[in-house]
C-alpha cells in the first residue's frame, strides 16, 4: 500500500486535465488521419500550473490503425505508443510540438504481408529465427511455396531493409525467384509516422 500526502486534484485541475488530453487527441487524429481518436493521459500535478506555464511536462498517447502513406507498398502502423516531453499546448488546436518524443511502432504481420504484390510486401511474413529475423513465404499457383529468411533492421529516412537472405524451404524457382526479389529487394518506408521521429532499430515478436 502507498500513502501520499499530496492533496488530491482539483475540480479545475481535472477539467484541466480532460481538455488537454482532448486537445491533443484531435491534434494527433486531424494531422494522422486515424479513423479514430487515440488515447492521451497527461502526467504530473498540478496540469493548471503545467498550463500556465506553456507546456505539459509528460503526455502519454496510444494510437491505432494509422494509414499507410504514399501509393508504392504502402504500410500501415498498426499500433504507436508515443511519450512526449514538453509538449507545448500553445498555439492551433490542429497542432502539437515537443521537447522530446520516443515512441515504439508495432506493425503486424498481417499489415506488413499485404493483400497483393503494390500493398506492403505482397508475400507471407512471420518470425523467423531470433529477434531480428523474419521468414517470408511467396506462394504461387502451379509452383508452389518457397520460404527465405532475412534480417530485418532500421535503414536510413525511416526505412525497414531486408538484408542476409537465406533459402528455408521450398524450391526458389525464378517466378518465385522474382517474387521474393520485388518484396525484399528495397527498403519500405515509413511515411506515416509523426514528423520529426527517426526510425532507430526494428525487432520481431511473436505478433
Amino acid at each position: 500500500m502507498q500513502l501520499s500526502n499530496r492533496p488530491p486534484p482539483s475540480t479545475g485541475d481535472r477539467i484541466a486535465v480532460v481538455r488537454a488530453e482532448c486537445r491533443t487527441a484531435k491534434a494527433f487524429q486531424d494531422g494522422m488521419g486515424t479513423p479514430d481518436r487515440p488515447s492521451v493521459h497527461v502526467r504530473g500535478f498540478p496540469v493548471l500550473n503545467q498550463l500556465a506555464a506553456g507546456s505539459l511536462d509528460h503526455v502519454d498517447l496510444t494510437a491505432h490503425d494509422i494509414p499507410a502513406g504514399g501509393t508504392t507498398r504502402p504500410l500501415p502502423v498498426t499500433k504507436l505508443t508515443v511519450g512526449m516531453d514538453g509538449l507545448k499546448t500553445a498555439g492551433s488546436a490542429d497542432e502539437a510540438h515537443a521537447d522530446g518524443v520516443t515512441a515504439t511502432a508495432f506493425l503486424s504481420y498481417a499489415d506488413v504481408s499485404g493483400a497483393d504484390v503494390s500493398s506492403a510486401l505482397g508475400v507471407q511474413v512471420s518470425q523467423g529465427d531470433g529477434a531480428v529475423r523474419v521468414d517470408a513465404t511467396a506462394s504461387l499457383p502451379l509452383v508452389g511455396d518457397v520460404t527465405v529468411s532475412a534480417v530485418v533492421s532500421a535503414a536510413g529516412g525511416n526505412r525497414i531493409a531486408f538484408t542476409d537472405v537465406r533459402a528455408e524451404q521450398g524450391q526458389l524457382l525464378p517466378p518465385l525467384k522474382s517474387l521474393l526479389d520485388k518484396a525484399l529487394d528495397e527498403p519500405i518506408p515509413l511515411q506515416n509516422v509523426p514528423a520529426g521521429l527517426r526510425l532507430r532499430s526494428v525487432t520481431t515478436t511473436e505478433d
